[in-house]
């Protein structure tokens, strides 16, 4: 079963598919459903994307494919035409689709966080504008980057880490890494027997060490935003 709200964006998709060919954009969503933010239209979409009634379409900012419709759904019904009439609807829809989207969503954005030995990690109130496009399924947080340890994956100091939310990783993966439910680092993660080894990418600096009862995953590494200046 799909929430009111689910159901409610997958429907107004797919009107916007049959009648354009286009996916809506995050923006029209948010109007179309009344919610305050892109954020939630953001969590909506990855919900119905992870239960496979949608997917993203690749290399596009703004790229929505309705793969399945609720059961409880009454299908839109669409007229029998013949093929000189499809080429030159389609020729009109062409002619009439705005340019796509670069949809940005808003984020929390928690702070700093470091890549060399571990420091605090602040819970802020702020918020960081991020392309849509860089985040796949599920909740996302950002964190500023403070140090240098992890260089050599090409992390570097002021970067913003865009981090899925999760409590567990795979070995090798990046990830922040809570340890002793005070501070926060960004390291690579290994399982060393009954320990947890977090390694930096910068020859500098040595491993940490902790018990396994010391360290929580907070999240993995999904992207990263840089400024220049």
């Amino acid at each position: 079963m799909l929430t009111a709200k689910q159901h409610e964006l997958i429907q107004f998709i797919q009107k916007r598919l049959d009648e354009t060919g286009i996916s809506p954009s995050f923006e029209e969503m948010k109007e179309a459903l009344d919610l305050k933010s892109k954020s939630g239209v953001h969590r909506l979409i990855s919900a119905l994307e992870e239960r496979g009634f949608i997917r993203r379409l690749p290399n596009r900012a703004r790229a929505l494919e309705v793969i399945r419709q609720p059961e409880d759904s009454t299908p839109t019904p669409r007229a029998t035409v013949n093929a000189n009439d499809t080429v030159a609807s389609a020729s009109a829809v062409m002619k009439q689709a705005p340019e796509p989207a670069n949809d940005v969503i808003e984020i929390p954005l928690h702070g700093r966080i470091a890549a060399g030995a571990p420091i605090e990690a602040l819970e802020g109130q702020s918020s960081l504008p991020v392309p849509a496009a860089l985040l796949g399924p599920g909740e996302h947080y950002a964190l500023e980057v403070s140090g240098d340890s992890m260089i050599e994956a090409g992390i570097f100091d002021g970067d913003f880490a865009l981090v899925r939310r999760t409590d567990n990783a795979r070995d090798g993966e990046i990830v922040v890494a809570l340890v002793r439910d005070e501070e926060a680092t960004l390291k690579y993660l290994h399982k060393d027997g009954g320990n947890i080894r977090l390694d930096p990418a910068n020859a500098m600096y040595d491993p940490q060490v902790y018990g396994a009862g010391e360290v929580k995953v907070q999240g993995k590494l999904a992207g990263l935003l840089r400024r220049y200046h």
